[in-house]
């Protein structure tokens, strides 16, 4: 059943609430189980993961078509009782007005949180330049408030996970961003302290997202430390569950041996999360 329009406003003001002051982590589920688990465990929000649910379509990050990613959008709100940020990837449109159609789109999807990027999937210029990237997210941010403004917006500089780790130009970005109405800004691969601590201070007081998408040395509490707000694992858990599909599949097809099966998650434990007792 359909969340209420209520129940949507409803956790579009606790994904607020949430950036107001301390630390969360934000998950990444792929599909509607993963979705479910995570809910389980007692994380407070979810993001979607444009990596994630590409590969569980057998195809490549930022390959999907809009009319896909709104369906999944959709799905992944429907599945649990928490918020949702959407990867909305760079806004599937070519120019500010698109952005705002898609956008509109989106939030129409449920989503509590929906995030922009700057990068242009091309190898020899990765990045918008600035004057364009701000366009697009003043027309994310016009299409969100048409819609009553309940949606965060979050302001994404793709320079570190693109190539180009220039932490000033970061900087320069998201402040550009934070200026055009971004709520939450985010710089995807930066991982040094300083680095953290130096977006933190400059962006300040918005919120920060952290992208911890391997394994680190950083604990969550040394990130709160920082003055993080917020940490997502992008597509981390969807690889992590990719990585021991392949360990297994390749150890029967390469081995004849079934030892890939040894971590497997017993049946009715997944019977008993996706059809708990009345």
């Amino acid at each position: 059943m359909a969340h209420t329009p209520a129940k949507i406003s409803e956790m579009r003001k606790a994904f607020r609430a949430l950036h107001a002051s301390g630390c969360f982590v934000i998950p990444n589920p792929w599909d509607i189980g993963s979705a479910k688990y995570l809910q389980s465990l007692g994380f407070k929000a979810l993001a979607s993961t444009s990596s994630g649910l590409a590969w569980s379509l057998g195809q490549a990050d930022n390959k999907l078509s809009l009319e896909t990613v709104l369906a999944h959008l959709r799905d992944i709100v429907e599945a649990t009782d928490l918020p949702v940020n959407a990867d909305f990837e760079g806004g599937f449109a070519e120019n500010p007005q698109g952005v705002w159609e898609s956008v509109a789109r989106a939030v129409a999807t449920g989503v509590a949180g929906l995030s922009i990027e700057d990068s242009t999937g091309d190898a020899a210029d990765p990045v918008r330049s600035v004057a364009d990237a701000v366009a697009r997210m003043k027309a994310a941010r016009g299409a969100i408030d048409g819609a009553g403004g309940e949606v965060l917006l979050v302001g994404r500089a793709e320079n570190f996970i693109v190539g180009r780790p220039d932490l000033a130009d970061t900087i320069v970005r998201l402040k550009a961003y934070s200026e055009a109405g971004a709520d939450v800004l985010y710089a995807p691969g930066i991982s040094r302290k300083e680095d953290i601590a130096a977006v933190v201070a400059a962006v300040a007081p918005k919120p920060v997202n952290l992208l911890v998408g391997s394994a680190s040395t950083l604990t969550v509490a040394e990130i709160a430390a920082l003055g993080v707000r917020r940490i997502s694992v992008g597509g981390a858990l969807a690889r992590s569950a990719w990585g021991g599909f392949t360990r297994a599949a390749q150890t029967l097809a390469e081995q004849g041996r079934f030892d890939g099966f040894a971590d497997a998650a017993p049946g009715s434990q997944l019977n008993a999360l996706f059809n708990p007792p009345l």
